[in-house]
């Protein structure tokens, strides 16, 4: 799938973050710089210097374009690619909120489109992306999407796009959720008598390693948890307030995790 991009080209409309994380792993795994187009206002360094074609037009009928602006920017945005609606090539959006309808109503209902959730671990190569397309898309147009994807990490296919608003809540936006248990974990470190600096340090590499265990181990979760549990010891202890059905992480994450999918809802209506 990736040498028809390689012959026909690829465009990409946005390049931050996520954009450029994407940007890097179809370079690494052969896509030539050559075949790449790149719309970006405010190109890095780094864009500008790897020798893609940036601001400079587009190909007729590139294999695809990929939509990688921000969901409150997409109206704006899309008109450039209007002429490409319509076709063969296919549209792969990585915006939150954003429907294959409303893409059908600006590009064309004809046009062949998959939605994507990727997240920000894509930028070390360990991302992971949910896929889901609309009846143009079809096997081959999905094929093409997973092959992209799966440049920066692993790729799950979707019932349907009603599922894409979950997945935005529990991986798009989880990289957060991880980051923001460092950031308690450390506040907790301190309040026990810990210096900010070692407190940070430690909860740092203890996520960290436990979730290269997690990745490596052919284990499940619970089970890696009730390794590290005995019986009536410290980590028990912790974990009767974490695990308690009412205070405990598991509401609490549920709460979060529908706020989050509730809010992609919003941003799609």
């Amino acid at each position: 799938m990736l040498d028809r991009v390689t012959r026909e080209g690829l465009v990409l409309l946005g390049c931050g973050k996520m954009g450029s994380a994407l940007l890097a792993g179809w370079l690494t795994t052969g896509v030539p710089a050559g075949s790449v187009w790149v719309i970006e206002p405010d190109p890095s360094d780094w864009l500008r210097g790897i020798g893609v074609h940036l601001n400079d037009g587009l190909p007729a009928t590139p294999a695809v374009a990929l939509l990688a602006v921000k969901p409150q920017m997409m109206g704006a945005a899309l008109p450039a690619l209007q002429a490409l609606g319509n076709g063969t090539t296919l549209m792969v959006s990585i915006a939150a909120g954003t429907t294959i309808a409303t893409l059908e109503a600006a590009l064309g209902g004809q046009t062949p489109i998959v939605r994507t959730m990727p997240n920000t671990p894509a930028m070390v190569g360990r991302g992971i992306t949910g896929i889901c397309g609309n009846v143009h898309a079809g096997a081959d147009g999905l094929d093409m999407a997973r092959s992209l994807m799966a440049s920066v990490g692993q790729v799950v296919d979707l019932d349907g796009e009603y599922q894409i608003d979950a997945v935005t809540a529990v991986s798009g936006s989880g990289p957060a959720y991880v980051f923001h248990l460092i950031e308690a974990m450390a506040q907790a470190g301190v309040a026990q008598g810990l210096s900010e600096e070692v407190a940070m340090q430690l909860a740092r590499a203890t996520v960290c390693g436990a979730a290269e265990l997690a990745w490596q181990s052919d284990q499940t979760a619970a089970q890696l948890r009730i390794n590290v549990t005995s019986p009536a010891g410290t980590t028990a202890a912790a974990l009767a307030v974490l695990m308690d059905a009412d205070t405990g992480l598991p509401p609490l994450m549920t709460r979060a995790v529908k706020a989050a999918a509730d809010r992609g809802r919003e941003l799609g209506a």
